[in-house]
């Protein structure tokens, strides 16, 4: 079966190969703490089986509950911040054609994002476009109080009622939230939605798996189903006893936290296909809210190339070297499209004439690699065989479980995310919000 591969090749120019090796028991060890679940934020790793313990059932009932809203709607917005709608997107752009915000190659409705900002004038162009659309809400929010979605979902509930009717437009919203407790748990129960649980045991940015990710993914019309069995198998491969060398989430985790240690504080996760762009967005999620804590952790920035080797290209090359990169290979693009010759050939582009534009994608990217490399930076590679839902179930996996071990060996809790609350508390606090008096007082005497 073909997978994902991981090649450190580019690292032991930096690292010595022994180096690496030696972090296998400590690496090995941080893995049976997950699987033993005795590790730091324990209680948070329902992810971890996820993959394997997802049954026929659960997904039929998704799919059908996805039904009706592919069936009713031209556009599906996702309501939700961070990991809760992040993992949906990465997916839904990398599988999408590249225009479908033009229409082309839309068969099933288009996936767009509300509730990941506080940006006015996006809502309102939002509900302009909604005016010439069938539309359906799937709002994600373990609360229902967040203030960036409960906003969204406020302002477009209300905007679905008054075209709809109440009667109708309960037909329009799924609910994603906690089982038992919190707002949108209530409405849900109250109005009668359609509703899925977010696990106690799972954090939103592992969230991909759950009907978080499973659900819009299903009523835009993708193979939820490949998905799943892809990280399946990552799953199967990794949580075994298999080889250091060959399970790619701990040999990730070891090369990266040892080039942390030589004071590499920056990783960047590059991408030569920019279908590819979310998912960078979603693994500095995961990783920057993982581990930045602490006053540690690898600062996690992203670079969509060959277009950022005209910006940021520069700096990677000869700025300060305490950077490393991660680069997203894809061997096969979906498609084939080779270069013409030109008679008169002014721009010089008749030695390309006939060959594949991802051949020179390729040697673009292996020129840069290679330059790179030789200016000081450290590269790693993960090669996806195509871009399918398959291969990014199991690329999700892979990231996920290396960031479990990378946060342990860094030595703090990958489960929790404290410093996320800071701003909230200034930002109620000025808002004037009821039970936030004190602080209020005390950010005005401030000023």
């Amino acid at each position: 079966m073909e997978s994902i591969t991981l090649n450190v090749e580019n690292v032991t120019g930096f690292i010595p190969e022994s180096e690496i090796e030696k972090w296998q028991s400590a690496t090995s060890g941080h893995l049976q703490h997950l699987i033993r679940r005795d590790g730091q934020g324990n209680d948070f790793l329902g992810w971890l089986n996820l993959p394997s313990s997802i049954t026929d059932q659960h997904m039929e009932k998704i799919e059908a509950s996805a039904l009706k809203l592919r069936q009713s709607s031209d556009v599906v917005v996702v309501i939700g911040i961070g990991g809760s709608y992040l993992g949906a997107r990465a997916v839904n752009d990398a599988l999408s054609h590249s225009f479908s915000a033009m229409g082309s190659g839309q068969k099933n409705p288009r996936m767009i994002f509300a509730g990941h900002n506080i940006g006015e004038d996006y809502m309102h162009e939002l509900l302009e476009m909604l005016e010439e659309k069938e539309y359906s809400l799937i709002v994600i929010s373990k609360s229902g109080t967040t203030t960036e979605p409960a906003i969204a979902f406020r302002i477009l509930r209300e905007n679905l009622e008054s075209r709809l009717g109440k009667e109708k437009a309960r037909s329009r919203i799924i609910a994603i939230t906690d089982q038992k407790k919190g707002a949108l748990r209530q409405l849900a129960d109250e109005e009668g939605y359609d509703s899925f649980v977010i696990p106690d045991d799972i954090g939103g940015r592992y969230s991909v798996l759950t009907p978080v990710g499973l659900v819009p993914l299903a009523a835009c019309g993708f193979d939820i189903r490949s998905l799943v069995k892809g990280a399946a198998e990552m799953e199967s491969r990794c949580l075994t006893d298999a080889a250091f060398s060959q399970n790619p989430a701990t040999l990730y985790a070891a090369a990266r936290n040892l080039l942390y240690r030589q004071g590499k504080k920056v990783e960047i996760l590059v991408n030569y296909n920019p279908k590819l762009h979310y998912l960078a967005e979603w693994w500095k999620q995961l990783y920057g809210e993982s581990e930045g804590k602490e006053l540690k952790g690898i600062f996690p920035a992203a670079v969509d190339n060959s277009t950022d080797l005209h910006s940021l290209g520069q700096y990677i090359q000869e700025g300060e070297r305490m950077l490393f990169e991660t680069v997203l290979s894809v061997r096969e693009p979906d498609h084939r499209l080779t270069i013409p010759g030109g008679e008169a050939n002014l721009d010089n582009l008749n030695y390309l004439a006939g060959k594949r534009i991802d051949e020179v994608n390729k040697m673009a990217e292996l020129g840069t690699t290679l330059a790179h490399v030789d200016g000081g930076v450290p590269n790693m590679k993960i090669e996806l065989p195509k871009i399918n839902a398959f291969f990014l179930g199991q690329l999700m996996y892979f990231f996920e479980l290396a960031c479990g071990v990378s946060g342990y060996l860094l030595g703090v809790n990958p489960f929790n995310q404290p410093g996320v609350e800071a701003y909230k508390k200034n930002m109620f606090a000025l808002l004037e919000k009821p039970g936030f008096e004190e602080e209020t007082r005390k950010i005005k005497n401030r000023g």
